[in-house]
């Protein structure tokens, strides 16, 4: 078992408060079985955050920032990549999959842009709770304008949408947990590529302002979708790709939610859930000795913690408890 916490970090102030007024028995205990291991030092700048790195060097990937290619992970996920031949037409997909012929895939997450005085800010898109008719009438919309450049549309999920193009597997984005709740042109990057995906930004949000889907929603006091965020990009693995460390990785992302939105009152209550569950669940197995390996990440660091060996008359120092808060400021 390895199990990676994202945003488990504490940095901001109010955070770190909230982090000091955790009450985590099974962490204090876990922690005090585990041996800190290899960490992954970041800043809170970079493209890809700890969490998203861990997971590609889990799946043996080059690290390179804002070029892990975890569009193309979750476009297999959802069998837009790599699909069986005998269930493409049962699918409606074409007899090649789209993976088949070009090597560069991203992830177009449907968004709204809240801007403000002096600033745009990435509302989170799973806060808009698009649904899939909607979702499916305004990715018609925009799909023409992207074909016309030379990129093709695929629909995944209603808050999942891909673009594939050559350029998408040496151009670097910033993983849409990076800018959720921040200004958008900070993530913005100088690569000669990103120019192109800035003017489709634009012209997508003058096909959506005013588009019918929009105007109901705004009716209905939601937010409208008013432009996209681009992530994911990167060479598409290969196939037969070392895969041996996500085996057995279990990513739990109760904490993101809160985090993103500087919810510190309901980050403790998932860090709560998350003690009396996956964390009960880890510390039963390194008790009895089964290997057990657990990774932290921040908005800069992921620390890993594994099982040291140690006789079975020593497994009482289960009993011993590791201080948690230093732990999370730390990241």
């Amino acid at each position: 078992m390895h199990l990676v916490l994202p945003f488990a970090g504490a940095s901001p102030p109010d955070a770190a408060q909230a982090a000091a007024a955790l009450s985590l028995t099974r962490l204090e205990r876990l922690l005090a079985l585990l041996t800190p291991g290899a960490r992954d030092r970041g800043d809170e700048l970079s493209l890809s955050p700890p969490h998203e790195r861990v997971l590609a060097a889990a799946r043996g990937w080059p690290l390179a920032d804002g070029l892990l290619p975890l569009a193309a992970l979750a476009a297999t996920a959802d069998g837009l990549l790599s699909l069986p031949a005998d269930s493409r037409t049962a699918t409606g997909l074409p007899a090649t999959a789209p993976g088949d012929a070009e090597p560069g895939w991203g992830l177009l997450s449907p968004s709204h842009w809240q801007l403000g005085s002096d600033q745009v800010l990435l509302v989170d898109p799973a806060t808009l709770a698009l649904d899939e008719a909607d979702s499916r009438t305004l990715f018609a919309t925009l799909q023409p304008l992207f074909s016309d450049d030379g990129w093709s549309l695929h629909w995944g999920a209603a808050d999942r949408w891909y673009a594939r193009h050559p350029s998408l597997a040496t151009l670097p984005t910033a993983s849409l947990d990076r800018v959720v709740g921040r200004p958008v042109d900070r993530w913005m990057n100088s690569h000669p590529d990103a120019r192109r995906v800035r003017r489709l930004q634009a012209e997508a949000q003058m096909l959506l302002h005013g588009h019918p889907v929009n105007e109901r929603r705004e009716a209905q006091g939601r937010l409208p979708v008013n432009s996209f965020w681009l992530s994911g990009t990167g060479p598409t693995p290969a196939a037969g790709a070392a895969t041996d460390g996500a085996a057995g990785l279990q990513v739990d992302l109760r904490l993101r939610a809160p985090a993103l939105a500087a919810d510190w009152t309901a980050w403790a209550e998932a860090w709560a859930e998350l003690d009396a569950g996956p964390l009960q669940q880890a510390l039963a197995l390194a008790t009895a000795g089964a290997p057990v390996a657990i990774t932290l990440c921040g908005e800069r660091d992921a620390q890993r913690f594994d099982l040291r060996p140690r006789p079975v008359w020593q497994r009482w120092l289960g009993r011993r408890r590791v201080a948690v808060a230093p732990v999370l400021e730390g990241l």
